[in-house]
């Protein structure tokens, strides 16, 4: 029995959902062979698997690796690691639907191939340049009154940034796109699949920049550039290798809408506006006029525009092509059914309430110790996976669409724990430090009060309006969690309470978040038609480093401790409007599926 009824159409394409029950019954039925252990482990969800773990583990190694290798270039300075953030967030934001159409246009088999390709090999030879500026700094420095140095700094930051582009790329791909085919369309297998991935993206986000900076420490920076390297080059050999193999044992991969070349698309969308002008010229003061009327010599003006696109330079017609295509790009993304729900999740991007250097360094001003964030990523690395296995039996029990509202329900519950915090005992929390108009009798009037509040405020080598992120002079970075050795002895804050509910709240919240993420990816799986999934999924990822970027922009506009809980109580906000954007997309789904039944 298969589901048509929810099935996307695009095209005139019908992608159909086979039920859980034929697909579970076919599983049962290959597990009772003998051997089937083997026939799993040659198989391509198993391929996928590993594929993904070795891709999401040399992410994870590069990622935390370059940020520390950019401060430690630049004077232990956080410049260049600003700037590289910003390149990052701004070429996705400007790029993700370019790459999202690169992605429809072509070959699942070359998409993916191309984009492995150059993910590692930019990773590769930026670790290569890496090793010959931490061998020769000092000679480098000298050559060209130092703008040799800036070219070096220059050529990290770019190939990073192509290093994640194409991260992006082989992301939509194949978690976004290989996966619904591999599956046959199956939304019980489906969701399994999408759990699997992210238990191992949550492990993974543990494990590997422990490992790159267990080797960094140890060594050096030069012999931690040489072991990231080193795990490239094998790990492009491997997956290139796993995921040909998925490619030919599963044929369906090999099917997709065909390819129409770039100027063909854009003067086949020109002539569709002009045909579309001449119809509703030719149907004013008409009735019941169907088809638009072709070209004559009343409108002989849009056919010479027609002529002049045409006759257009190569790199003109390439670059309309491509202000077009991020249009049309944005355009589907919003014609989509499941546009609020895509919406609601990058909403929840803008936030500080995660395992950040933003949270990570608050917690540090209020006298909680490097050993223990550690402990506290940890266990929120297990409520995260437990938010995956939630997923799956809710998902199960009580449908997908549901499964999202329960999701968010959990998510906010947990978040009010974050919100009591900023009132709580020992939170640092000043408002009037936001308010420089106030008069001097009104600031004397406060001036007891403010006292009293900072005693809670773990104390820092400087005043007390120290930036959440103090001098990085001694430092060591673990994961996303910065460790200082600084840290003033004989000093605690008065009331722990605070960050206890701060961090419960944080901790909590990460079985919903992860539940509701999984949500969102299944049903932009199955709602989006096969010809548009990579150009709105890079949407999406647009979407997502937009928000991201807006959390940072107020961590700049409030960067003291103090400003805190202002910052805390902005993000539940966001995070708020996110989940009541997907209520009005569940509402909408269910008010049609009553209408269709």
């Amino acid at each position: 029995m298969s589901q048509r009824a929810d099935a996307p159409q695009c095209g005139g394409v019908v992608v159909e959902f086979e039920s859980d029950d034929i697909r579970d019954a076919r599983a049962k039925k290959a597990r009772s062979i003998p051997g089937s252990a083997l026939i799993y482990l040659k198989g391509p969800k198993f391929l996928i698997y590993v594929s993904g773990a070795l891709s999401m583990w040399g992410d994870r190694m590069w990622h935390f690796a370059i940020s520390v290798f950019l401060i430690e270039l630049y004077g232990r300075n956080l410049l260049l690691t600003a700037v590289f953030g910003l390149v990052v967030a701004g070429s996705v934001l400007l790029l993700g639907a370019l790459i999202g159409d690169w992605v429809d246009r072509n070959p699942r088999n070359k998409v993916a191939h191309a984009s492995l390709f150059i993910q590692n090999i930019s990773v590769t030879v930026c670790s290569i340049v890496l090793m010959l500026v931490f061998s020769y700094k000092q000679r480098i420095e000298q050559i060209w009154d130092g703008w040799l140095t800036v070219v070096c700094y220059t050529v990290v930051i770019v190939l990073a940034d192509v290093a994640n582009l194409a991260s992006t790329a082989l992301t939509i791909a194949i978690q976004r796109d290989w996966i619904v085919v591999i599956t046959g369309y199956n939304r019980g297998h489906l969701a399994g699949m999408n759990a699997t991935m992210r238990r191992i993206d949550q492990v993974t986000n543990i494990l590997a920049p422990l490992a790159v900076g267990q080797v960094m420490t140890l060594a050096s920076n030069v012999v931690g550039c040489g072991f990231i390297l080193g795990w490239n080059l094998v790990s492009l050999i491997v997956e290139f290798f796993f995921l040909s193999r998925v490619y030919r044992i599963v044929p369906a991969l090999s099917v997709k809408p065909p390819v129409v070349e770039e100027d063909q698309v854009y003067l086949q969308r020109m002539e569709r506006k002009v045909m579309d002008e001449i119809a509703l010229s030719r149907t004013s003061g008409e009735e019941n006029v169907a088809q638009p009327q072709p070209l004559t010599e009343g409108n002989c003006n849009t056919s010479l525009h027609l002529k002049e696109i045409t006759d257009l330079p190569l790199c003109f017609r390439r670059f309309r092509w491509l202000v077009s295509t991020c249009k049309d790009g944005w355009r589907a993304y919003y014609r989509q059914p499941v546009f609020l729900a895509g919406m609601g999740l990058a909403f929840l991007y803008t936030t500080v309430l995660g395992f950040d250097c933003i949270t990570t360094g608050y917690a540090y001003t209020q006298g909680i110790s490097g050993s223990l964030l550690s402990l506290l990523m940890g266990v929120s690395a297990i409520t995260g996976l437990m938010g995956t296995v939630m997923f799956t039996r809710l998902r199960k029990t009580y449908g997908l669409v549901n499964t999202g509202i329960i999701s968010s329900c959990l998510h906010l519950g947990c978040l009010l724990l974050c919100v009591c915090s900023v009132f709580a005992p020992g939170s640092p929390m000043d408002l009037s430090l936001l308010m420089p108009y106030f008069t001097s009798n009104s600031s004397a009037e406060l001036g007891g009060m403010v006292s009293q509040r900072q005693k809670h405020t773990y104390p820092l080598r400087g005043g007390s309006n120290q930036p959440l992120l103090p001098d990085r002079s001694s430092i060591h970075w673990t994961n996303n969690t910065v460790l200082f050795d600084n840290v003033p002895s004989g000093t605690a804050p008065e009331s722990y309470i605070s960050i206890i509910l701060l961090f419960l709240g944080v901790i909590t919240a990460r079985i919903g978040l992860w539940s509701f993420d999984l949500t969102v990816t299944q049903l932009l799986q199955e709602n989006i038609c096969e010809s548009e999934r990579g150009v709105v999924n890079g949407v999406q990822s647009s979407m997502n480093y937009l928000m991201d970027l807006l959390h940072f922009i107020m961590v700049i506009s409030a960067p003291q401790p103090q400003h805190f809980g202002i910052l805390v109580i902005i993000s539940v906000l966001f995070i708020t409007t996110g989940h009541t954007m997907y209520f009005l997309y569940a509402h909408k789904a269910k008010r049609k599926r009553r209408l269709d039944t």
